[in-house]
């Protein structure tokens, strides 16, 4: 593995890290107040943890080309941005 594909994994597995911990923060809040907002919230971040997850895996596991992974992953980070975006709708309406 080249250093590039090491840092890849690096970044990746910060992500992941940090996005799952921002998931269960928004999930605990979600148990705590029942506010579908915040279980939106935690879906759309669950959502774009995923993406990275799932490019991370398909380039360096399964050999998908680097293009396809960043697509795989731009595709859920649209739309997990997008839930966010609804999740912060339901909070003001």
């Amino acid at each position: 593995m080249t250093w590039m594909g090491t840092a890849i994994v690096v970044v990746k597995t910060v992500i992941l890290l940090l996005g799952s911990g921002i998931t269960y923060i928004a999930f605990k809040a979600y148990r705590r107040t029942g506010a579908p907002s915040m279980r939106a919230l935690g879906i759309g971040f669950g959502t774009i943890t995923l993406g990275a997850l799932l490019a991370g895996i398909a380039n360096q596991l399964l050999s998908v080309s680097l293009e396809a992974g960043v697509l795989i992953n731009s595709v859920l980070v649209a739309i997990g941005f997008a839930i966010i975006m609804y999740s912060l709708y339901l909070e003001r309406g």
